[in-house]
């Protein structure tokens, strides 16, 4: 053992060329890196033991992304699914999903209360409000609570700046996409302020029936009543509304005939968020807040997902729905380090009230069947049916949690870090569908316990165990059961059954940097067991029963690495290898059905490997010039959920140029640059016959803009 270190030892002089030395002397490019999200406050990212990736602002400016998955799929372990109008769908330590086990947050404050999950939440986003983003992979249950199973996404706003600033953009694409862009800041005295909006649109597009419209503003004030004590006061709304075009049948697809079969399906969204924090340093390592916080969303869609049509038929069903919920809540939490071990502690509480209600009533439709009765060309609206209700509830929603994290460290270079939370969420609810009411609690303790160590300056260590929890989402509860309600003469039927899902995660990673710090190496290996995972078992007529029972595994290896060869040049290099397994899931209890359980069978949509790499250039002989060339590769995975079927995959290369004279800045961004023809999606359901859905990727893509940033010295007016 003596031998194996002292081999490390002195590799590590060899590639680093020093010996070890403390961590305060050590500046590295990446792991010097400041986080907040891991901890609820400032801490080095190699002295929290999770995977923690943080997209800079750096990064966020020369992507000049039209949407949030474009920043999102450089995070090593993320594929931000785009489903079309900034709507997405997430995969982090999961298959492709929309279930409720990834945490939105918006400066560590949940987007959404517990219970109320949307996974569009982040087409909400003002992306020109974006300070940077910081993405943890795995549970994070005992710091934010349930729903952080896959990971958490913390969007960091833009503070005000010192000194008065202006800047204005535009955007545009040959699709008939536009963006306009503005934002301001400045501080005068004890106050500073910054506000941001956006205001996009869609008409035209490659793919028939797809406009859309959004609109975003952002507004921030910090008064700081003196050197240790602020007031912090934040306010968002934003209107959204989008033709949802939907998926595309096989033939279509692979004509490149981009037609929806619908053009009245529709998603639209009012959101507003506000809150007002009370910062107060007591010294140098006591620092306490407490946030009262608000929130009003009003969603209301007519999807083309929730078509419901069974092959050969030529009518179908469809669905209007409309989900509002107001939320009032406090956050409080205090930071404290002491001197016994170096330790320092985050304790916090949180109590949200969200009054909620939602329906949805059943459409008739007509469906005009292709050639061959096997796919549908189109859909038409015969009636809308409020009579059919296939949901209506309201409920009041109570969140209460506590949480504590302790971080010890009884040598220099070793940090032991352990946390616990505890969550409540009950619910009162009237069902106007059966009539009932009740009430119902969801509860958890969760924990999380974990090491760091960095014997060298080169390399570093970390461990862990931690626990999620992710209760089943009140939309799934009060569905009625295929088959059952409205003019089937069955009695409605609910998902009161569903049970709340919980993991076990087992991860180990670490660090090291060679070549005088040219490259850095992050990696982390993880195993999570999932139990009563909540599950979408797809029926014949597209239909979805939800199951929570059984058990699924999720295992896999995130890499990133960043080689700077010179000041001209920037690698990186990202990914993952996963696999996502049933491990004891029974689908059916009919003797007769060819499957009955799905036990080692792969779980759709998964794709062992995920990709992400880009090469920069930043030449000398033209300084303010920056290109760059980035690759995605997503491996093959299976449609359906009995593993008959797979999706090829993709590769798929976008280029950005920018260059910049004074304050004005020119850009052009080619995505899709070989004009591949892919797919983000594609799923099919269980039975022999059925056929696939594709989510189509678009064509080659060439987006223009210009950006202007004015800043004003104040003491000598001057630009």
């Amino acid at each position: 053992m003596k031998k194996i270190f002292f081999a490390v030892l002195v590799l590590g002089q060899m590639l680093y060329g020093q010996n070890p030395v403390d961590k305060d002397s050590v500046s590295t490019k990446q792991l010097e890196v400041v986080v907040i999200t891991a901890n609820r406050g400032a801490a080095l990212k190699r002295e929290v033991p999770v995977a923690i990736s943080k997209v800079s602002q750096k990064t966020i400016s020369e992507t000049k992304a039209t949407a949030v998955y474009e920043i999102m799929n450089k995070v090593p372990g993320v594929l931000m699914v785009n489903l079309g109008n900034e709507q997405h769908s997430m995969a982090i330590r999961q298959p492709m999903t929309t279930n409720p086990y990834y945490l939105y947050l918006e400066d560590g404050l949940s987007i959404r209360p517990m219970g109320v999950f949307n996974h569009n939440a982040l087409l909400e986003i003002n992306q020109f409000n974006l300070q940077n983003i910081e993405v943890v992979r795995g549970p994070v249950s005992s710091l934010y609570g349930p729903e952080a199973v896959g990971g958490a996404v913390n969007l960091i706003s833009l503070k005000p700046s010192l000194q008065p600033e202006m800047k204005f953009g535009i955007q545009a694409d040959q699709w008939g996409y536009k963006r306009f862009q503005a934002a301001a800041g400045a501080t005068f005295g004890k106050v500073g302020f910054h506000v941001a909006g956006l205001s996009s649109a869609q008409r035209d597009s490659w793919m028939t029936f797809s406009d859309y419209n959004k609109d975003n503003i952002n507004a921030r004030i910090d008064y700081n009543i003196n050197s240790s004590t602020r007031l912090i006061g934040t306010l968002f709304y934003g209107e959204y509304y989008s033709d949802m075009s939907g998926s595309v049948n096989e033939a279509d697809f692979y004509n490149r005939t981009y037609k929806s079969s619908t053009d009245f399906t529709y998603r639209k969204s009012d959101a507003l968020r506000s809150k007002i924090a009370f910062e107060k340093d007591w010294n140098s390592n006591a620092q306490s807040s407490f946030t009262v916080f608000t929130r009003d969303n009003k969603l209301g869609q007519n999807p083309s997902y929730g078509i419901k049509w069974t092959q050969g038929q030529t009518t179908a069903r469809g669905e209007i729905n409309s989900n509002n919920f107001k939320s009032y809540g406090v956050l409080a939490q205090h930071n404290q380090k002491f001197d016994f071990l170096n330790g320092s502690f985050v304790v916090g509480g949180l109590f949200d009230n969200s009054p909620v209600d939602y329906n949805a009533y059943q459409v008739d439709l007509k469906a005009n069947l292709n050639p061959g009765g096997q796919t549908v060309s189109s859909y038409e609206i015969i009636a809308e049916r409020p009579d059919i209700k296939l949901v209506d509830y309201n409920a009041k929603i109570y969140n209460t949690a506590g949480f504590a994290q302790l971080n010890l460290r009884p040598v220099h270079n070793l940090i032991f870090t352990v946390g616990a939370r505890y969550d409540n969420m009950s619910f009162d609810y009237n069902n106007n569908i059966d009539q009932s009411t009740g009430s119902k609690v969801y509860d958890q303790f969760t924990f999380k316990g974990g090491v760091n160590y960095n014997p060298w300056s080169f390399a570093g260590f970390y461990g862990n165990y931690s626990q999620g929890f992710a209760p089943p989402g009140l939309t799934s509860i009060f569905r009625t059961k295929s088959g059952t309600g409205g003019s089937t003469g069955v009695p409605a039927e609910f998902y009161y059954n569903l049970e709340p899902a919980e993991f076990d995660n087992y991860e180990a990673g670490g660090w090291f940097s060679f070549f005088q710090k040219k490259v850095a190496v992050e990696y982390s290996f993880y195993y999570m067991e999932g139990k009563n995972e909540l599950l979408n078992v797809r029926q014949p007529d597209n239909s979805t029963d939800y199951r929570s029972a059984g058990e699924t595994s999720h295992k896999g290896v995130e890499m990133a690495v960043n080689y700077w060869p010179s000041d001209q040049f920037k690698i990186r290099l990202g990914g993952t290898y996963a696999k996502h397994e049933f491990v004891d899931f029974k689908v059916s209890d009919n003797p007769t059905d060819p499957v009955q359980n799905l036990d080692g069978y792969e779980m759709p949509s998964a794709p062992n490997w995920v990709a992400n790499s880009e090469v920069t250039y930043y030449p000398k002989w033209l300084p303010n010039l920056r290109a760059g060339v980035e690759w995605q590769m997503v491996s093959s995975w299976y449609q359906d959920q009995i593993n008959t079927v797979k999706y090829e995959g993709y590769n798929v290369f976008n280029g950005r140029i920018g260059y910049q004279f004074k304050g004005l800045e020119l850009y052009m961004n080619v995505m899709n640059f070989t004009d591949k023809l892919y797919a983000y999606n594609v799923t099919r359901g269980n039975t022999a016959t059925a056929t696939p859905s594709y989510t189509a990727a678009a064509p080659r893509t060439f987006v223009f803009g210009l950006q202007y940033r004015l800043q004003l010295n104040k003491k000598t007016n001057e630009k």
